[in-house]
């Protein structure tokens, strides 16, 4: 597995800011493998996971829904958004660092769940202008994953059939703060909740935690600029086929439907993500 000594500069999350306070929750009715809640006891199995098909054709709609081109069957969205009826739902959410306007509600709700640096301030990803939440302790683990894995109930609930937690690489622009063993074990409880929910969970990026992926639950995983990187048959690998994969440019994604496109899910999209009809929308599948 290729490592990387910067950070690859397009990988990219969603241009729509999550709602800081609470759960978004979309309604949404008669859709593919939804999942039903009640109040049941706690003796009744949990809700059926269902990962991904390898073949079926996918697009990345993080920046902003849109109704799916002809021939896909699976899409990502934003958590806020509505899943698409008839088709396989991953919801987006960016669970190990803050989006820039919801800074202020961790800084009034819970400060003490911001990574800090040694002057107190917020460490931030300074690419995506994103603070870094803290995953380096049980209790803060414990106390993050009540918050995200609300977000991922909801997720459940508006009827998406799997959850994408975004920066699992956060500990790469920590300053030595966090581990990948501190973000492996707060996935693990993000994997535990999803499962309780009835969704699968993708692995995001990160070929450095493919080792730890069973140990982790994770089903899937959704694999940016992998061609460009050379880092695909890695995912394909650990996966058995169940990657989406998403390419920024069309040298890097020629080069990885040539590679990869026969086996995986791959699709070329805008660094924007701008939604069907917005200037610069790009939507390619191999």
């Amino acid at each position: 597995m290729s490592q990387h000594a910067v950070r690859p500069f397009l990988r990219r999350r969603s241009t729509l800011a999550a709602l800081s306070g609470g759960v978004a929750v979309a309604t949404g009715a008669g859709l593919l493998l939804s999942h039903a809640f009640g109040s049941g006891s706690a003796d009744e199995a949990a809700p059926e996971v269902v990962p991904p098909r390898a073949d079926v054709v996918f697009d990345y709609q993080i920046g902003g829904a849109y109704t799916p081109p002809a021939g896909v069957g699976a899409v990502s969205r934003d958590r806020g958004d509505e899943p698409a009826e008839g088709l396989y739902n991953v919801c987006y959410v960016n669970a190990f660092q803050a989006q820039p306007d919801a800074l202020g509600w961790w800084e009034r709700n819970n400060p003490d769940l911001l990574l800090r640096d040694g002057d107190g301030g917020p460490v931030k990803d300074e690419e995506w202008d994103e603070a870094l939440l803290d995953t380096s302790t049980a209790h803060k683990r414990t106390r993050l994953a009540d918050i995200v894995g609300a977000w991922v109930d909801g997720c459940a609930e508006s009827g998406f059939q799997a959850v994408e937690p975004d920066n699992l690489d956060s500990y790469e622009r920590s300053e030595g703060l966090l581990t990948r063993a501190h973000n492996a074990a707060f996935a693990k409880l993000l994997a535990d909740r999803a499962h309780a929910a009835g969704l699968a969970i993708g692995q995001k990026n990160t070929t450095d935690l493919l080792e730890r992926r069973e140990a982790i639950g994770f089903d899937f995983a959704v694999a940016e600029e992998c061609g460009r990187y050379d880092e695909c048959a890695d995912y394909a690998s650990a996966y058995g086929d169940r990657v989406f994969v998403v390419e920024y440019t069309d040298d890097d994604f020629a080069k990885a439907c040539s590679s990869m496109g026969a086996k995986v899910s791959m699709v070329r999209r805008d660094l924007d993500v701008r939604p069907a009809g917005r200037p610069g929308h790009v939507f390619r599948a191999c």
